[in-house]
């Protein structure tokens, strides 16, 4: 074969390489799967039941100040001139859900618990994800003895009951306060985020990328934080989402059994089931109803979402 032959054939494989190429671009069947993710949420109804009441929650956390008719903390006499040991007045002009025992506006006590919970929530949850993903980093990372020793430690605290746990370490504490809940549930959490990231981790020490990087002489330090622990991050971050709703239930849990924050003017949702709506709920059983019923729809906002996000990203669970 001449050289000009041989030199027709280069461009026109070349030529059929580049074309290649352009209709590769051009195809958009083939997406990301964050992508295929957010297309199936947008499509699935429980996805979006759950997103409408968590995006509420949050709105009505956030815009607080704006929303509510008055100051929680705020006693009116209007109110409290009706309040004896068997009446706690109801509903009525400028008061749409009436009084607590303390003559403060009901309503305004509610929509400032939002704020409070979604505090607790989004601080308990953090700080157990912190904790976890470095557990998790370090015994998936490391394996051999690092690895056994933290996981039997993860293993004794999932061994407990994690409300058990929760009132076991706020107990401990010398005085109990906001803060000793919110360390509570965040320790609680802890080891659920720290297994899911191990096993994540030791799934990803195997695969063809890891493996070619170490080909490669890649710095084991490089490939844990640039190729394992990023790629190992999205199972934990659908499981936060679901620890959200399960911290919720844990503060509020811990509040009604008097074990919060001991502040009577706090407007928190599981403060007001457990110190107004238990001790009145005879006199007047919507002070229980509103927080128990506020807590629930919000877990079960948070709890929608995860499995929703769950189904979507996980290959195995989609349909």
């Amino acid at each position: 074969m001449s050289e000009r032959s041989i030199g027709l054939l280069g461009d026109r494989k070349k030529a059929r390489l580049d074309e290649l190429a352009q209709a590769s671009a051009a195809d958009r069947g083939g997406i990301s799967l964050v992508r295929d993710a957010m297309r199936r949420l947008k499509r699935n109804p429980v996805a979006i039941v759950g997103g409408v009441i968590v995006g509420l929650f949050v709105l009505v956390a956030i815009f607080a100040p704006l929303i509510a008719p008055h100051d929680p903390v705020q006693r009116f006499d209007e109110l409290t001139k009706g309040l004896t040991v068997d009446t706690i007045p109801g509903a009525s002009s400028g008061f749409p859900l009436g009084s607590d025992p303390l003559g403060r506006d009901f309503l305004s006590r509610m929509i400032y618990g939002a704020r409070q919970t979604l505090f607790v929530g989004v601080l308990a949850t953090l700080i157990g994800l912190a904790l976890g993903v470095l557990i998790g980093a370090i015994a998936g990372a490391f394996g051999g003895w690092v690895d056994v020793v933290l996981m039997r430690l993860t293993d004794v605290m999932l061994a407990l009951p994690s409300l058990l746990l929760a009132i076991t370490l706020v107990a401990m504490a010398s005085r109990s306060s906001q803060w000793t809940v919110i360390f509570a549930v965040a320790i609680v959490s802890v080891p659920i985020f720290a297994r899911l990231l191990r096993g994540s981790m030791l799934a990803q020490r195997e695969s063809d990328h890891v493996l070619a990087a170490r080909a490669l002489g890649v710095k084991e330090r490089n490939i844990v934080l640039r190729h394992m622990l990023p790629n190992s991050l999205t199972a934990v971050i659908v499981q936060a989402t679901l620890t959200f709703a399960v911290a919720i239930l844990d503060a509020a849990a811990l509040s009604f059994l008097g074990l919060g924050d001991p502040d009577i003017n706090r407007a928190e949702w599981g403060l007001m089931l457990g110190v107004d709506g238990q001790r009145y709920f005879e006199v007047r059983p919507e002070l229980a109803y509103f927080p128990a019923l506020a807590i629930i729809v919000v877990a079960l906002g948070f709890t929608l979402l995860g499995e929703a996000m769950r189904e979507a990203i996980d290959p195995k669970n989609r349909r």
